[in-house]
């Protein structure tokens, strides 16, 4: 039973996931394909870039529903067998995966930054809190959102293993982290070789 749970659960936010903002919004509003633009990312700072504010809220709500979709399923299904927070995490590694990988668009998505972001203030919005002041810290001091962002995911399971997290919840945030970290490889590379653009609040500006 447990792993028809598991299952659905993985099945269900991985499906979730893959519904992007970034991608319905540039298509329904502006009738172009947000990976066809700038950086080629279904992110919301690629999307703020090209477009500026209009359709941003569509954009987050999107993110904010899935989200919590997929921790109410996690928690729902998990908690017949004491497990509710680790089905939570569970769920929202598979979110993260549908969103960076989703099956809709050629698993061509996001790199699962805000979704990440979004679903930790469900999970515990305190490990959330803090993720998000790390997060806003380094690229306020920076600039650099991809650096910020990756900061933030660092922080995530570190926030699990301080609140007592038990340890499958720590190896579940840690893979969420890792995936973000990967999708930003190419921000690294750029990092090192001080070739990473600056964000700033004008659109139309360089690839993040």
């Amino acid at each position: 039973m447990i792993t028809f749970c598991l299952t659905l659960t993985a099945l269900l936010s991985y499906i979730i996931g893959g519904v992007n903002g970034s991608i319905i919004a540039s298509k329904y509003i502006f009738h172009k394909d947000i990976r066809e633009m700038g950086s080629g990312n279904a992110g919301l700072t690629n999307f703020y870039r090209i477009f500026g504010t209009k359709g941003v809220l569509l954009v987050l709500a999107i993110d904010i529903l899935k989200s919590a979709i997929a921790v109410i399923v996690g928690h729902a299904l998990m908690r017949f067998f004491g497990f509710p927070m680790t089905g939570e995490v569970f769920a929202g590694f598979f979110l993260i995966l549908g969103h960076v990988f989703p099956v809709w668009y050629g698993f061509r998505g996001g790199k699962g930054v805000l979704c990440c972001g979004i679903l930790v203030l469900f999970i515990d919005w305190r490990i959330g809190l803090i993720c998000w002041i790390a997060f806003i810290l380094v690229t306020v001091l920076t600039k650099y959102v991809s650096l910020g962002s990756m900061v933030g995911s660092i922080v995530f399971p570190i926030g699990i293993a301080a609140y007592g997290g038990w340890w499958l919840q720590v190896l579940l945030s840690i893979l969420c982290c890792l995936l973000i970290i990967v999708m930003h490889r190419k921000n690294i590379i750029r990092l090192i070789l001080h070739k990473e653009p600056k964000f700033s609040f004008r659109k139309n500006s360089a690839e993040s």
